[in-house]
Parts: structure tokens; C-alpha cells; sequence
């Protein structure tokens, strides 16, 4: 009887332990992504702590800008899960540490008499990741702007403006003004006008059709469409439209429907990349931006605006799954809890001339659901095949066409 003691043991301790919810593992993950980059920039000591790693083709350009990119990537994909109220769950622990190193980070970003304070000048990189630091006030406008300072605001207001002297090339870069300009519009501060109607005008030329956009004049199959397009667009139009702005000819509400329509659009093809085994295709520059791919996707959810095709309990069972299939891979960290350069582990040569780990930390964009509280259903629903579960075991599943384009 003795040989069977060991399996019943085995066994009491299985039924014992925990299974991990699919919100856990997301708050689990996120904790790992940003813990190692707020705690030490919370003591102004990030860049003299964080391990960097740059392409092997990476170009003549400061690599201080690794910094600036790192935390306000970071920021702009968990703003809306560190807005979320204090409560004394392990999780509310968390987000409360987190908020609280991300509101002294914010300040040591904009004084000059920090260990971090980042590169705001010289360089045109900032203007890109001044953007998605732009983009977690937006989103987090109570949580994170609000709690600042009055010198802190300041300065940020300062070094916002100070980016216009950087003249922006016609590809996605023009958006990255235009989310600048639109929270100065936001904060009640002066801002240019020229700069958002100028994206708002090319955004809408290089509108392709099908939710997709092209990265200037010409079409380019990559990412481009998740990773800046449909989300800084939909942010630029819903802050003009709260301000009452408007653009010679259109409508800043009208072009928000419409962009919100094409991002739902996009979130289906997305949603449906997704295979069965957790993966999704990988093509196109930038690549080691990994689960920003999935941005346009994550951000519908959280704005609770998925399109009737796509169910939460589908949504967060593909983006589990994928995620699971990344972050489960070794070799995403280096020693210091750092990301390395790759899509899948540390893969360097994948790596553009422009790209730095400090870049790859948008890859945070696929946790904006976290936003949601944890009773909402898109947690508590119960997981659902995804599109490409259905069509790979014979079950049905909707069909797909392609969307029209009215703006007014």
C-alpha cells in the first residue's frame, strides 16, 4: 500500500494549487514589463541602472534617446490600468506601487536636475516618444496628469512646445504631432492647430481602405496600422471634438466615427491572424515591437466598442493565447529584467537601424484591457474559440468583407 501514498500526495497538492485567471497572468506580466523600468526611474536612477541593447545596425543617433523611448511607450499601454481605483487585492498592491513610481518617473522626465531626465533635445526621435508620453496622459488624464505638480506640468508643457522644432516627415510621424498638439488642447494649453490638421488631412489620404493605412504615399504591408494609425488618430479627433475644434470641411466627430469604424474593421482582421496554435503572421520593419501588433484589437475592447463579429470572451482567449505563446518563450529579458531585442526571445538580427529595447517596451499596448475593472465582462465571461479555432475544427464561423469609407 505504501507506493501508493506518493501518487494520492501528487495529486492533493495538484487540486491544491492555484489556477492563474487569465487577468492574473495579463496583471502578472505587466508587473514584469514595468517593474524594472518605474522603480529605478522613480529614484532618478534608470539610466544609470537599465542594461540597454541597440540594434546591430543602429544608426549615428544619442542612444540616450533608449530612455525617453522605454518610459513613455511603457506608459502610454498601462495608463489605463493604473487609472483604475486602489483596492486591497494583490493586484490593486501592484497597480498602487506602480502609479505611484510611474508619478515620481513623470517628474524626474522633465527636470533638468534629475539622473533622468531624458533627452527632449537635439535629437528628433523625442518628438516620437514625447507622443506616446502624451498618449498616457490621455488616457490616464485624472490618474497620471492631474496628480502632478504645477512645475512638473510646467515643464512638460514647455517641452512639448519645444518639439515643434522638429519638422515631421509625411509618414506616421505627423501623427505623433498631432497626439502632442491634441493633449496640449486637452490640458487647456495653447497648441497648434496647423500641425493636427495637416496629420488629420494626410491620415485621411493614406486611408487605403479595409481598416487598413498606408505609412505615407505609398503602401507598405507591415504593422504601421496598429503599432501609431488607428489609435493616435481615433485619440487626435475625440480630443479635437471634445474641444469643440474643426477642420476646414469636416467634422472632428464625424472623422472620429469613422476612424473608430475603420479600427473596428481592423480589429477583426486582426482577431482573425490569430491562429489556433496562438500565433499570428509576422512581416513588415519593426517586428520586435511584438504584441503591439495587437493594439487596434486591445484597444476596442477597452473602449468596449468591439465590432458585433467579435466577442470579449474570443478577444481575451486569442490575446491570452498569444500571449502565452511570447512570454512564456525564454529569452524575452535579459539579467537586469530588461527586454532584449527580438519577437519571440532575443532574435538581434530582426532589429531595424532605428531599433533599441527601450523601443520595444509598446509592446505594453496589448494590456490597455487591463483598463477595464476586473467584474467587467470582458474578464468574467467565459473563454470562446476564436475565429481561426472555428474555421481550422469545422465549426461555423462569420464571414468577412470588406468595409466602405464616408466621411463628412
Amino acid at each position: 500500500m505504501a507506493f501508493l501514498a506518493l501518487p494520492c500526495a501528487v495529486m492533493a497538492k495538484q487540486k491544491s494549487k492555484k489556477v492563474m485567471t487569465d487577468r492574473e497572468y495579463w496583471v502578472q506580466e505587466a508587473y514584469k514589463l514595468a517593474a524594472p523600468v518605474l522603480e529605478p526611474m522613480s529614484r532618478g536612477c534608470l539610466q544609470k541602472e537599465m542594461a540597454i541593447e541597440v540594434s546591430p545596425s543602429f544608426d549615428k543617433r544619442d542612444k540616450r534617446v533608449t530612455y525617453m523611448e522605454c518610459f513613455g511607450r511603457l506608459m502610454a499601454g498601462i495608463s489605463p490600468w493604473l487609472a483604475l481605483p486602489d483596492d486591497d487585492t494583490d493586484e490593486g498592491k501592484k497597480r498602487k506601487q506602480l502609479r505611484e513610481w510611474a508619478l515620481k518617473s513623470y517628474a524626474h522626465a522633465v527636470n533638468p536636475e534629475s539622473g533622468d531626465f531624458l533627452l527632449w533635445r537635439n535629437e528628433g526621435q523625442p518628438l516620437v516618444d514625447a507622443a506616446y508620453i502624451a498618449e498616457s496622459f490621455i488616457r490616464a488624464y485624472d490618474a497620471l496628469w492631474m496628480p502632478l505638480d504645477s512645475v512638473t506640468k510646467d515643464r512638460y508643457i514647455k517641452c512639448f512646445r519645444h518639439l515643434r522644432r522638429v519638422e515631421p516627415p509625411y509618414t506616421n510621424w505627423l501623427l505623433f504631432s498631432a497626439e502632442i498638439e491634441s493633449f496640449l488642447a486637452k490640458a487647456g494649453a495653447d497648441y497648434d492647430k496647423f500641425r493636427i490638421n495637416t496629420a488629420v488631412r494626410k491620415t485621411e489620404e493614406w486611408y487605403v481602405g479595409d481598416g487598413w493605412y498606408a505609412d505615407g504615399q505609398t503602401f507598405a504591408f507591415d504593422y504601421y496600422s496598429s503599432y501609431v494609425f488607428h489609435a493616435m488618430y481615433l485619440e487626435t479627433c475625440a480630443c479635437m471634438a471634445d474641444c469643440k475644434s474643426y477642420i476646414w470641411g469636416k467634422n472632428f466627430k464625424n472623422l472620429y466615427n469613422e476612424a473608430l469604424k475603420r479600427c473596428q474593421k481592423f480589429a477583426i482582421i486582426l482577431e482573425r491572424f490569430i491562429s489556433p496554435e496562438g500565433t499570428f503572421p509576422v512581416f513588415g520593419r519593426s517586428i520586435p515591437y511584438r504584441l503591439a501588433t495587437m493594439q487596434p484589437l486591445a484597444l476596442m475592447a477597452w473602449y468596449q466598442t468591439l465590432p458585433k463579429e467579435l466577442s470579449n470572451g474570443q478577444v481575451r482567449a486569442a490575446l491570452t493565447k498569444v500571449m502565452h505563446r511570447m512570454w512564456d518563450a525564454p529569452g524575452n529579458y535579459n539579467d537586469k529584467g530588461y527586454l532584449t531585442i527580438g519577437f519571440c526571445g532575443r532574435q538581434p538580427e530582426v532589429a531595424d537601424w532605428y531599433t533599441n529595447n527601450g523601443s520595444l517596451y509598446i509592446t505594453s499596448e496589448v494590456l490597455l484591457p487591463l483598463g477595464l475593472p476586473a467584474d467587467h465582462p470582458f474578464w468574467t465571461c467565459e473563454s470562446e474559440p476564436w475565429t481561426q479555432v472555428k474555421a481550422w475544427s469545422g465549426m461555423p464561423f462569420p464571414k468577412d468583407h470588406a468595409i466602405e469609407s464616408n466621411v463628412k
